[in-house]
């Protein structure tokens, strides 16, 4: 064991333990929920990223030595491995407004660097968590712009599942172009239509999504690194706070990064976050109704539409035998109405931000983190399980637009008389 003091005291930690006593304060007094920054490894590596920003922009204007930088450098890109993470043992959801990430990431890559001059965890020598690792920075400009490299990062693969469930809609509506069947208004029977207009309705949709969604994470590019604490830049020189922007828009040739026009504004509105959950949302909605009209559509088969036969993908029954139930349009609804609640979540810590800061922005981020990773996973689920495989009755197609025109031409003659 080693011990550790601050200013409330002293505390034991493990010998071998990387951070230090102000994440295990945070621990004690913070965790209630089975989240931790350990299981979001893009967090991690969008943090180092920006901590190697910060070390390099203050070595360049004289904050620290360009020794103590080289050494925080090489500790960052031992975090981007990921065979640290287990030493990131916060709650996702801590009082605070990131408090406890950027000390937990502060003490992570101090004792890292420590360790490489063959000091032990704890020993601040010649790295100091707080003088070196968080110079001329605060919680609130690091972990608000490493949050949104983090989102931009995971949304890319939503979007390519997106995409990829778009051209599989564009190919059944291809395929099933000649096959008339029966249109329907309020579950009635309405007129006869091309059962490929159907997923090309679909197709559409998710077509649209995809270029909404795009649209709302630009807004991620516009970054408050050099701002600190409320935005007044306090604590940051302005030399400082030009480069560390420049640097890290070098750092990140993936993303466009950009210094926001009002740092104020950065630290107390979460807009762009809440906008970004609400495409999210909406995302979510029209995949619920693509999904309800598949398991309509593919329903029965003797009793039902019957118009789609889905892929069997397991038994649906341990009663009756041979039966396969739509699960994955059941399972994808699943995960959109988890959706539809992460955003509120998301919504509520934007209406919950006052005056200077919002504290509530971490809440908001976790959010969006999990409903992007439930709606990619629910994609390609949907994409491969299920329309990939997507076959047509084009029988009970037919016979349903003949009775529909039987029926019309009855109704005509009856008029008639």
């Amino acid at each position: 064991m080693r011990v550790e003091r601050d200013s409330l005291g002293t505390l034991e930690l493990e010998s071998g333990c990387l951070y230090g006593i102000q994440t295990s304060r945070s621990l004690m007094n913070t965790t209630f929920s089975s989240s931790k920054l350990r299981d979001y490894p893009e967090v991690i590596l969008s943090l180092s990223v920006v901590k190697q920003a910060c070390a390099r922009a203050n070595a360049e204007t004289g904050m620290i030595s360009s020794d103590i930088a080289d050494l925080l450098e090489d500790a960052c890109s031992l975090l981007a491995t990921g065979i640290y993470n287990e030493h990131f043992p916060v709650d996702m959801l801590h009082g605070g407004g990131y408090i406890a990430f950027n000390q937990n990431i502060n003490e992570v890559l101090a004792n890292l660097s420590n360790q490489s001059q063959g000091n032990a965890p704890g020993s601040n020598t010649p790295v100091d968590p707080k003088k070196h690792v968080n110079a001329s920075q605060s919680t609130a400009d690091v972990c608000h712009t490493g949050m949104r490299i983090a989102i931009f990062r995971e949304s890319r693969n939503l979007l390519e599942q997106l995409e990829l469930a778009s051209d599989a809609m564009g190919e059944l509506r291809a395929k099933f172009a000649h096959i008339t069947t029966l249109a329907r208004t309020c579950l009635r029977d309405a007129m006869p239509v091309s059962l490929g207009e159907t997923f090309g309705a679909f197709e559409a949709l998710l077509r649209r999504r995809h270029e909404r969604l795009t649209s709302s994470l630009s807004c991620l590019s516009e970054v408050n690194l050099g701002g600190t604490v409320i935005g007044s830049g306090d604590g940051a020189t302005p030399a400082y706070a030009l480069a560390v922007v420049r640097i890290l828009s070098e750092l990140l040739p993936d993303m466009p990064v950009y210094r926001r026009s009002n740092l104020y504004d950065a630290a107390q509105n979460i807009d762009d976050l809440a906008s970004i959950s609400a495409e999210l949302r909406i995302l979510s909605e029209g995949l619920i109704k693509v999904c309800k009209d598949l398991r309509l559509l593919a329903s029965g088969p003797n009793g039902g539409f019957g118009e789609l036969i889905l892929p069997g993908v397991q038994e649906g029954s341990s009663f009756f035998l041979g039966k396969f139930n739509p699960i994955v349009p059941e399972t994808v609804i699943q995960a959109c109405m988890q959706v539809l609640g992460a955003d509120r979540v998301v919504q509520a810590a934007h209406e919950h931000g006052e005056l200077n800061l919002n504290i509530f922005e971490g809440a908001a981020v976790k959010n969006i983190l999990d409903a992007i990773e439930m709606l990619t996973n629910a994609l390609a689920l949907l994409t491969d399980k299920c329309i990939l495989g997507i076959q047509a009755d084009e029988a009970r197609c037919k016979t349903l637009v003949n009775m529909q025109v039987s029926s019309s031409a009855s109704t005509v003659r009856s008029e008639v008389r």
